[in-house]
């Protein structure tokens, strides 16, 4: 018998609306192993346990059967607004604080009919592209508990690839999807800019942070992500149904589902930080996109190697603008010297910074995304391995040298950020084995608004992978 936590949140969904389970039977379930195991990876900064139950119960009684996440249970990050709950950030600063109103996606989640258990960890104000903040404790890898998660959505890819959380929702303003995701064997979407009303991208500088999902499967992460949008025209019949839309009518689970479409892949030889940081390709995460591109040439794609057309300023932007992301900060006085160094570092920085070079900034960064675009736009995809090395040992970056801590993340993940500088979508998805057992991911980048060219395109690798099928050492 499979267990309810073995489940996919699709297959799930489908149990709920036959019968064969109920809201109340899955959350209790759920809350059982986020209580007995979720203390091993540290993947939840707060348990809403009596919330949840009590959440669960009207969802079976109050919100209507069809809707598109009924009685399944997830968590919100912990930089998102959820009122009667503390909103940590991450942070000793805001430690304890319950916010007194909820945030737009946590109202279109719950429309959605999902039951929330709590959130998941993250590191401070999700400056960071790792989850080891002294606030709440590192957020342990299920598939080596000595590695990091990634981050900044490391509790959230921790506690879905732990089996604690069938899919999760989270945002990423420089990889903090597609990192986790990578790190602990799953799927991460991070959608393009203004795909998601609730969490769009477009009230955060520079229109980085989006919302998105990671899941343990293609179609679970269009499930979740087509209900975080929020759309009403057709939700029913897209969920309940299942059928094959029209191509133009918007349906990301319909694309996932299906996994049809033959298109031509670039192969991205460089990344915008190497005249800037040594980046050193582990021979992995090489494997990793060669093994890919065989997959998916045997599958009818075409494939070909490129080169990113730069001028080499892009780190000195980014950095600009990460600086300045972390000034408005809500935190002065003595509450600064709660701040972990790197924090504080780099809103020193933000604030000490010019409105003037602010501008210049934005102005070079708004001219990348459109070369960006531009060199992308003769392929349906580019691909790169999502991450240069192998999920990081915890505690391998500096938690002093604010500049060397900097450098160390863009060694890490130098394919992720200019990604959220383009706007463009992005999946990673798990493929090979690391012979430690660590997994390692390819990340496919789409046109504006392609994401169901990326779905369809993830679909069929995964059909030839099928890594939902592994899981973790030591999962029971």
């Amino acid at each position: 018998m499979v267990e309810l936590h073995d489940e996919s949140a699709l297959e799930l969904w489908t149990a709920l609306q036959r019968g064969e389970t109920t809201p109340t039977q899955l959350v209790e379930h759920t809350i059982d192993r986020v209580e007995r195991l979720g203390p091993r990876y540290g993947a939840f900064a707060t348990v809403t346990a009596d919330a949840a139950r009590e959440r669960a119960r009207l969802v079976a009684e109050s919100v209507p059967r069809t809707a598109p996440l009924w009685g399944i249970p997830l968590a919100d990050k912990d930089l998102v607004n959820r009122a009667g709950v503390p909103t940590g950030f991450g942070s000793r600063v805001f430690a304890g604080q319950v916010a007194a109103a909820s945030d737009e996606l946590v109202d279109v989640l719950d429309a959605a009919g999902s039951v929330s258990l709590g959130k998941t960890a993250t590191p401070e104000f999700g400056l960071a592209g790792y989850t080891e903040p002294v606030a709440t404790g590192p957020v342990r890898n299920p598939w080596d508990p000595t590695r990091g998660a990634g981050g900044s959505s490391g509790g959230a890819a921790a506690a879905v690839a732990a089996r604690l959380l069938p899919f999760a929702p989270g945002s990423d303003g420089g990889g903090s999807i597609r990192i986790p995701a990578a790190a602990c064997g799953l799927v991460g979407l991070k959608p393009s800019r203004g795909l998601v009303p609730a969490a769009s991208g477009i009230s955060s500088l520079a229109g980085l942070a989006v919302g998105g999902s990671i899941a343990r499967t293609v179609t679970d992460a269009a499930f979740l992500l087509d209900a975080m949008i929020g759309r009403r025209n057709g939700r029913i019949d897209h969920h309940y149904t299942l059928r094959a839309p029209d191509d133009n009518d918007g349906d990301l689970l319909g694309a996932a589902v299906r996994g049809e479409g033959r298109f031509q892949i670039g192969i991205l030889e460089n990344t915008p930080w190497d005249d800037d940081v040594e980046i050193t390709v582990a021979p992995e995460a090489a494997q990793t996109v060669l093994e890919t591109a065989r997959l998916l040439t045997s599958r009818g794609h075409g494939i070909e190697t490129f080169r990113l057309d730069h001028d080499g300023s892009y780190p000195g932007h980014f950095r600009g603008v990460w600086y300045a992301s972390a000034a408005g900060l809500p935190v002065d006085g003595d509450a600064l010297d709660l701040l972990e160094p790197l924090t504080r570092a780099l809103l020193e920085r933000g604030r000490a910074m010019p409105s003037r070079e602010l501008i210049e900034h934005l102005m070079a960064l708004t001219a990348f995304e459109r070369s960006v675009i531009a060199q992308f736009s003769r392929f349906d995809a580019v691909m790169t391995p999502t991450l240069a090395l192998t999920p990081r040992p915890l505690g391998w970056f500096d938690a002093e040298d604010a500049d060397r801590n900097f450098a160390q993340q863009c060694a890490y993940e130098p394919y992720t950020s200019f990604v959220n500088v383009a706007g463009l979508p992005a999946i990673t998805l798990p493929v090979l084995q690391t012979a430690e057992g660590l997994p390692m991911g390819v990340q496919l980048i789409g046109r504006p608004g392609g994401e169901a060219t990326l779905l369809s395109l993830g679909r069929q690798l995964e059909r030839s992978v099928r890594w939902e099928l592994r899981r973790p050492p030591g999962i029971d």
